[in-house]
């Protein structure tokens, strides 16, 4: 079997559209699960749009995601130039032997693809008018995921534009020949495209690549193709986010595809091993970000303790929380107990902002559930007591410590340990109740519980 290349040929616009980033997966996974080669080419021809700091914003969404590309910007191969705004030479060479073989010609100042077959005139009921028609060779391909295809061309094409610039259909073939390309794994929006295709590969005496057309994105709520307009199709907001790029590529993986099981966390290497183009779905897919969320979670809660701190350094100290110089034992003890609870970086600060300031808010909701339910000013009143009496700060003579006033005042546990949580956080969520105290230590839980009978003694919340 001939070398696998295959190509991510985006125009960049100044977005990375999730879209589009499942297209580059695609065909990275395929390269790197059968040893081939991966091209980035980029489709720069639209001056206007087309802009460096729109093709840095698609390189470093690509870098984000850990899709390395084998040739293309920045990694030059014997197959470049990769940017089509400097192949203009390559598109002349082809438009040449196009006019040798009598198969192109102008017609309103743009240069035209002659199809063939038989030709024949039919009236256009939307342009109303007789326009002329050909009657060409149903182009017939195997899908390597939609199956059988047949399409046909009806009429002759055009492949430059009257100012000069080539079109879309012929550079993609061009390119995809003169790179030996050999698999074109594409959205499922380019199989019209395909008849047109074919008939300048066959035009150019070239055997058609392999083709892959992978289902659509369907937005996460009613019909339609995910646009950049919608909601969570930016990978570069996932990045503001500080969504994890493993988590968001895993996650990318399965829109489209499946490992045949109910897994939806599977390591990169896994992925690699088990993709091919059989297993990609006919059948569209529906972005879920909750779904997104999820397993983005998961990879949050799987990281190694010091990579997770590592990563939480530097957006606690963006938000004030801790300093350059804050120790680094303390805040691996902080995070050590609310990372199997955290969602992800970015919620992580407001999941663990008290622990590094002592004048947080009471959330409203949580203190109203709290304050309804017996007497708990007097309850931290017990445990105050109780707390500032231990001899060891450890969990089993907490443990005996609630266990005894339970008993003593005829209490339940939640009467001690919720309006507890509520004056050592300010939340009724978080890490579990004694190790919660415990890091926190013995000198600050009971400054916090002064705080709380003082602030709610004086302003009881109310329904």
């Amino acid at each position: 079997m001939n070398e696998v290349r295959v190509r991510f040929a985006p125009s960049p616009t100044g977005f990375f559209h999730i879209g589009s980033a499942r297209t580059a997966l695609f065909n990275w996974l395929y390269a790197r699960h059968t040893g081939g080669t991966f091209v980035l080419r980029i489709e720069d021809t639209d001056k206007e749009r087309n802009t460096e700091e729109a093709l840095q914003v698609l390189l470093d969404g690509m870098r984000w995601l850990g899709l390395d590309w084998d040739e293309g910007p920045e990694k030059d191969g014997a197959f470049g130039p990769y940017f089509q705004s400097e192949r203009g030479t390559v598109y002349q060479e082809y438009l040449d032997k196009l006019r040798e073989q009598d198969r192109v010609y102008e017609k309103d100042g743009a240069i035209w693809f002659k199809l063939e077959g038989e030709r024949y005139t039919a009236y256009d009921e939307r342009l109303k008018k007789e326009i002329e028609k050909v009657k060409a060779e149903p182009i017939v391909i195997e899908d390597a995921v939609r199956g059988r295809v047949e399409r046909a061309e009806e009429k002759d094409f055009v492949i430059f534009r009257a100012n000069g610039e080539p079109v879309f259909h012929f550079v993609n073939v061009v390119d995809d020949i003169s790179m030996g390309i050999t698999h074109v794994i594409r959205g499922e929006d380019h199989l019209s495209n395909t008849s047109k295709h074919c008939e300048l590969f066959k035009a150019f005496g070239h055997p058609y690549p392999v083709f892959a057309h992978i289902p659509l994105i369907l937005k996460s709520s009613g019909p339609g193709k995910m646009s950049k307009r919608d909601e969570g199709a930016l990978i570069e907001d996932y990045a503001k986010r500080m969504f994890l790029p493993e988590a968001v590529r895993n996650y990318l993986c399965l829109l489209g595809w499946s490992p045949k099981d109910d897994r939806e966390v599977i390591p990169i290497n896994e992925i690699i091993e088990l993709f091919d183009l059989p297993g990609i779905n006919k059948g569209n897919a529906r972005f879920d970000e909750k779904k997104l969320s999820f397993v983005n979670t998961e990879y949050v809660r799987a990281m190694p303790l010091e990579t997770f701190t590592w990563m939480a350094r530097p957006i606690l100290n963006e938000q004030g929380l801790v300093s350059e110089d804050f120790d680094e034992t303390r805040l691996q003890a902080i995070l050590a107990i609310c990372q199997p609870k955290v969602q992800s970086f970015e919620d992580l600060p407001g999941f663990v902002s008290y622990f590094f300031k002592d004048d947080f808010a009471y959330d409203e909701k949580a203190a109203r559930k709290v304050m309804k339910k017996g007497d708990p000013l007097k309850r931290i009143e017990e445990f105050k007591a109780g707390l500032a009496s231990l001899e060891s700060w450890d969990s089993a003579s907490l443990d005996a410590l609630v266990a005894a006033l339970v008993e003593t005042h005829g209490a339940s546990l939640g009467e001690f340990i919720q309006p507890a949580r509520l004056a050592v956080s300010g939340t009724n969520r978080g890490p579990g109740f004694n190790e919660l105290i415990l890091t926190l230590g013995q000198a600050a839980v009971l400054k916090r519980f002064d705080r709380f009978l003082e602030t709610m003694a004086q302003e009881t919340p109310t329904d």
